[in-house]
């Protein structure tokens, strides 16, 4: 069985976008999106069902993006998991040692899953890839700003 996005329902592939734009924003990104999230959604009590742990995991690589697979090193990473009133679980795993990061995530996640995933797209998830877009973008701006074109000059016939 492929496990590629396209063989994913249409809900479990818009959970796994959302999950992966929240382990990569970082605190700083976070936090006012979800303080603005929260003020129009407000987030009932909830019961944490894992604690904020921070561990590592093995970070992969591929020569050129298409060679073998190789170990490129350990990175940290925080967890944490939720459950609403309405029964509704939420988990967040994010890059680095930020649990509050890592509760905001699990928080958005279970809000999604009980039925406001459009608005959690729309005030958070959204914003947030828009803005690693413009980071990317940025940054693929400055290294072509530094690119040196070779090339070489034929002289004569022999």
């Amino acid at each position: 069985m492929s496990n590629s996005q396209s063989d994913l329902s249409p809900s479990v592939a818009a959970r796994k976008r959302r999950l992966s734009v929240f382990a990569k924003a970082g605190e700083e990104a976070l936090t006012p999106l979800f303080e603005r999230f929260a003020a129009a959604h407000p987030i009932a009590d909830y019961t944490v069902l894992r604690a904020p742990e921070v561990g590592t995991s093995m970070v992969r690589g591929r020569a050129g993006g298409s060679g073998a697979p190789f170990n490129l090193g350990e990175m940290s990473v925080t967890r944490m998991s939720v459950r609403l009133p309405s029964g509704a679980v939420g988990h967040g795993y994010v890059q680095g040692r930020s649990k509050g990061a890592a509760r905001m995530a699990a928080l958005l996640d279970a809000m999604a899953e009980d039925g406001v995933a459009e608005s959690v797209d729309d005030l958070v998830t959204t914003p947030l890839e828009e803005a690693a877009q413009s980071a990317r973008a940025a940054r693929a701006a400055k290294a072509a700003a530094t690119k040196v074109e070779f090339f070489t000059m034929v002289r004569g016939e022999g």
